[in-house]
């Protein structure tokens, strides 16, 4: 990879196997940025390595990342970040259920000057195809009522796939270490800075080969966390962490 990438293309992922190898060729032939793309997992043992590398010899953008923060997609997601050289950074699954040929789109609107780029599902153009019933009504609830009563600048607060400004990740620092919840918490975040939050629509599609490590019930109080740090007072973003922890005002 030659000079410096516009874009961090995270993803992680939990023995995939061969399923991943259409995916890398999807973002290897429609992101046009100059992107790394990091393949995170936890173990020396995923299934996910051997394919990973095999893709990396033909295209030096591509590689393969071993979490040290410990299980799950969050210490995964987390662990990219900071690994990630970009000042833009995109979140993505490794299922092929987010269209590649947005993150362009996504990382660009990051360069215009917002901390969050939301891909939308629930707004005029985008969609939802597939997935758990009860899933897909929690998630459109918390997002249409994040965007109606607290302002919070998109209408699918939930979706993983997002791209950010990396210092401003950096500041207001992750703090979920369990689930899929991140996207929720950064955006969160961001509402409670008054920093600018943006949404493209998107297509999600359910994933078509192997299975989802979602797990509702498990992760539903850790959504409840930021959907409610979501309404509190204006804060400086230097604040945004210990606001969060509880150590400083959090109303």
């Amino acid at each position: 990879m030659s000079g410096s990438p516009r874009v961090s293309i995270i993803v992680p992922a939990y023995n995939e196997g061969e399923e991943i190898a259409a995916f890398l060729a999807r973002v290897a032939s429609t992101v046009t940025m100059d992107f790394e793309l990091l393949v995170v997992v936890d173990t020396p043992e995923d299934t996910t390595i051997p394919v990973v590398e095999r893709a990396a010899a033909a295209d030096d953008r591509i590689r393969i990342v071993i979490n040290s923060y410990g299980r799950g997609p969050a210490q995964a997601i987390r662990y990219g970040f900071d690994v990630a050289v970009a000042p833009t950074v995109v979140v993505t699954m490794a299922d092929g259920s987010d269209d590649p040929r947005q993150i362009d789109e996504l990382a660009d609107l990051v360069e215009r000057g917002v901390v969050v780029a939301a891909g939308s599902r629930y707004m005029a153009g985008g969609q939802q195809i597939g997935g758990p019933r009860i899933k897909r009504t929690l998630s459109r609830l918390a997002g249409t009522s994040l965007h109606l009563f607290a302002g919070i600048g998109t209408r699918d607060a939930t979706n993983s796939f997002k791209a950010y400004n990396a210092d401003f990740v950096r500041t207001v620092t992750i703090q979920s270490r369990d689930g899929f919840e991140i996207g929720l918490e950064l955006t969160a975040k961001a509402r409670r800075a008054r920093l600018p939050v943006a949404e493209l629509p998107t297509i999600w599609l359910d994933r078509t080969a192997g299975a989802s490590n979602f797990q509702l019930r498990k992760w539903i109080p850790k959504y409840l966390r930021w959907y409610f740090f979501a309404f509190g007072r204006p804060l400086a973003v230097e604040d945004i962490a210990d606001a969060a922890r509880g150590t400083k005002g959090n109303n």
